[in-house]
């Protein structure tokens, strides 16, 4: 049926070479089941999805890995059954090359379908619950396909009623023949998405607006509306570029200019792509995910065409699955309004409708820009309205601000203007450059004001604490009310007694426990009445009771007694206190009369005493006495001798004292007498010897160790019988012993000699005093004065025949 509808041309637009012969013969096949899936998470235009594997898991075909971030979000599905490798950044089909977040997917072959159930929408929209179709739609990752990639459950979410839904079908961009091939192949699933929209937004009128140079699809939709049971209406429009542009097909279609910031849906009229409602087809009917989609490879390949192709499928493969070994640099898109890819190793996305292979035939190098003429063309060409020229010069002296005055996100990129620039200005690009300006300002912008709300917020929290803090202070400090006070004492009394009335209770069943456990109450102490100690025995206790008795009658007796009773008997007892005072005084007098007669008894009998002659000391044995001495005398000639010998005085004055001990028993003995001559010849030898030695050595040490003894035997001798020896001699040895004992004292001080020989003297002297008293045994005595002499002489002689014998 022909179209009588009549057609809106709108301003401006371009018919550039169509080159759609080049893959629009041959139908739709599948494409190639790649080994590795690259899928980016950045699938719509709002937030990229978020992850729901991880590297290592195993996914079915259909499984969700990805699931919106937001309203302006949809999910993403694994294309193919598989192994999660990695979730990393990688480049991505995107103008800037920069990377992205992707998930890859190692394909096991088998592209394994998850467990599909469908969702009953046709219930859901019968009961009004139009949200959760949206929301499955959502969840299903439908965007629009045409390539804005815009969420269509946000399309859906419309008025009640709209006016006009018209389908896009025109595909005026040259190369791009995939939306030409589904009409032609897939009408009817088409059609019956049209009728699930038509359903969902209640759209009075269906307008499917198709370009002239695709009959064959405009024939397909006309014979699938024929039964479809709803009123639609296929339009053909003429072509011409960017006719498939949705403000530019709504103008052809009803005549209707969306101005700038106003969307279609406020004019009543909404729509969508030829692809996008196949889509929302197979969520809703066939519970599929958009996990494929088809897309032109066109260019300079050996089997141009479309092919179904996986999402994530490398550029690479699908250039291969074409003919292509060589991989040149592609288009991503249209001539008109695609970009060129970064990487041919990128996967497909949703936005990717065509892959132009670019050879030099067809896509000659670029001529070098010239400056711009302001020729208007640009402008003319503009389906949007614009000053192109103006936005260029804008763009390039980035003057945003002006830029955006004067409309610059009304541009559609199309690509117009600098199809028929005669400089050659890729005017587009420096339009996106603008735009990526004033995007990446107005997010630094929004994070400023958010940056500022956070702080006036925090500034506005802590004046809040500050006052609520300063309120509970004054709570705090300000006096409580006496009725207040006076019920919280009330209280606190109250309080008090009651902890007093259980401590009295506690303590009175403690009592009553003690008792049971213990038996019958002790009886009451005896003592307890008069406050006596309960340790005190009875006995004594009874005492203490009657003296207390007897002092509490006096007191109260004195107690009784008028002022001039009491002062009598303080007189009274004064006066016994002063008489026993006397009469203590008295005794102390007589005892001390009774000991001072007692001492001069004492000394009376002690002089008495002394008065009384000592009784005589019993006479020692004789005999005894006599050996003593002779031991004695005899260790002492020993001892003299040894120390001629050695001149050791300190050996004769350790032998000294002894003598005397021994001698004191005989002082008594009787006295012997001593052979006259032998003692003289004796005193000659020991005097000559004497004086010989003193002459020689001059008071040598020797002679004064010798001296003392020699002295001793002199004086014991001169004592025991006097006086038969020389007095000139006896004179000289001892003015010799004298000097000899002067020098020695004045060579080492005196002190330790004359120390050690006073003492030696006397004690020979007196030893010899007492061996000149008779009672020693005279033979004995004489035998040793014998020996003595004897050996004196020998010694004598021996020291007069050396030093004859040195001389």
């Amino acid at each position: 049926m022909e179209s009588i509808r009549e057609i809106f041309p709108f301003h401006g637009g371009v018919h550039p070479p169509e080159m759609k012969e080049l893959s629009n013969r041959t139908p739709i096949v599948n494409g190639p089941l790649p080994k590795r899936l690259v899928i980016p998470l950045q699938q719509s235009i709002g937030n990229p999805a978020k992850a729901v594997v991880s590297v290592g898991d195993l996914v079915l075909k259909g499984q969700a890995i990805a699931v919106d971030d937001g309203n302006v979000s949809v999910a993403v599905h694994a294309p193919t059954s598989g192994k999660i490798v990695a979730i990393d950044a990688q480049q991505v089909a995107h103008p800037s090359g920069l990377a992205e977040w992707c998930i890859t997917i190692e394909s096991d072959g088998r592209d394994e379908w998850i467990a599909r159930e469908r969702f009953d929408w046709k219930a859901a929209l019968e009961r009004g619950d139009a949200k959760s179709i949206r929301d499955y739609l959502q969840d299903m990752g439908v965007v629009g396909l045409g390539g804005a990639v815009f969420p269509s459950h946000l399309k859906l979410a419309g008025r009640e009623a709209l006016e006009t839904l018209i389908i896009n079908g025109a595909e005026c961009e040259p190369y791009i023949t995939c939306d030409d091939r589904l009409m032609r192949e897939r009408a009817i699933e088409i059609v019956a998405g049209i009728s699930i929209v038509r359903k969902l937004l209640n759209a009075k009128e269906v307008l499917i607006g198709v370009e002239d140079n695709k009959p064959e699809a405009v024939a397909a939709l006309r014979e699938a509306l024929s039964n479809c049971g709803f009123a639609a209406e296929v339009v053909v429009v003429p072509t011409l570029y960017p006719s498939g542009g949705a403000k530019q097909l709504i103008k052809l279609l009803t005549n209707k200019e969306v101005p700038s910031g106003v969307r279609s849906t406020d004019m009543g009229v909404q729509c969508f792509n030829i692809a996008t409602v196949y889509t929302i087809y197979a969520a809703l009917e066939l519970a599929e995910p958009v996990i494929s989609r088809v897309v032109t490879l066109t260019g300079g390949v050996r089997k141009p065409g479309n092919v179904e192709a996986l999402i994530g499928t490398p550029i690479d493969d699908l250039l291969e699955f074409a003919g292509l070994d060589t991989k040149p640099n592609c288009i991503y898109g249209g001539p008109m309004m695609g970009f060129t890819l970064p990487s041919t190793k990128v996967g497909l996305t949703k936005a990717g409708n065509c892959i132009i292979a670019m050879d030099a035939e067809q896509f000659p190098e670029k001529p070098r820009e010239m400056p711009c003429i302001r020729c208007g063309e640009c402008a003319v060409a503009c389906p949007q309205e614009l000053q192109p020229m103006d936005l260029y010069w804008f763009s390039r002296a980035k003057n945003f601000g002006k830029a955006q005055e004067w409309n610059l996100f009304d541009c559609i990129e199309c690509g117009a203007c600098a199809y028929v620039c005669p400089s050659s200005i890729q005017l587009v690009d420096y339009y996106r450059f603008a735009k990526s300006e004033i995007w990446e300002a107005e997010r630094a912008k929004k994070s400023a004001d958010l940056a500022r709300e956070r702080h006036e917020f925090k500034q506005f929290r802590e004046e809040r604490e500050k006052e609520e803090k300063a309120a509970r202070l004054a709570a705090k400090a300000a006096p409580k009310p006496a009725a207040t006070a006076t019920a919280a004492s009330a209280e606190e009394q109250a309080a008090a007694d009651d902890k007093a009335a259980k401590i009295k209770a506690a303590m009175a069943r403690a009592a009553a426990k003690k008792a049971e456990e213990g038996g019958a109450a002790p009886p009451a102490s005896p003592n307890a009445e008069a406050k006596i100690p309960n340790f005190v025995s009875p006995e004594k206790a009874a005492k203490i009771k009657e003296s207390m008795e007897k002092r509490a009658a006096e007191k109260a007796a004195l107690d009784a007694l008028t002022p001039e009773e009491r002062a009598a008997r303080e007189a009274e007892r004064a006066a016994k206190i002063e008489a026993a005072k006397a009469a203590a005084a008295a005794k102390k007098a007589a005892a001390a009369d009774t000991e001072g007669e007692r001492a001069s008894a004492g000394n009376a009998a002690s002089d008495v005493a002394a008065d009384t002659p000592a009784v005589e000391k019993p006479a020692i044995d004789p005999d005894k006495a006599a050996k003593i001495r002779a031991a004695m005398a005899a260790a002492a000639a020993k001892k003299a001798g040894t120390a001629v010998k050695e001149g050791g005085a300190a050996v004769e004055t350790s032998a000294a004292p002894a003598e005397p001990a021994v001698t004191e028993p005989a002082v008594e003995a009787e006295k012997p007498a001593i052979d006259p001559e032998k003692a003289a010849k004796i005193r000659a030898a020991m005097a000559a010897a004497a004086a010989k030695k003193a002459a020689k050595e001059g008071g040598s040490p020797v002679a004064s160790a010798q001296e003392p003894a020699e002295a001793a035997v002199v004086e014991a001798t001169a004592e025991a019988e006097k006086p038969a020896i020389d007095p000139e001699k006896a004179a000289k040895i001892r003015a010799a012993m004298a000097a000899a004992a002067a020098k020695k004292s004045a060579k080492e001080g005196g002190a330790p000699v004359a120390s050690a020989e006073a003492p030696v003297a006397p004690a020979v002297a007196e030893s010899a005093a007492e061996a000149a008293k008779p009672a020693i045994d005279p033979e004995k005595a004489a035998k040793i004065r014998e020996a003595m002499a004897a050996a004196a002489a020998k010694k004598a002689a021996k020291k007069a025949a050396e030093d004859e014998g040195k001389a």
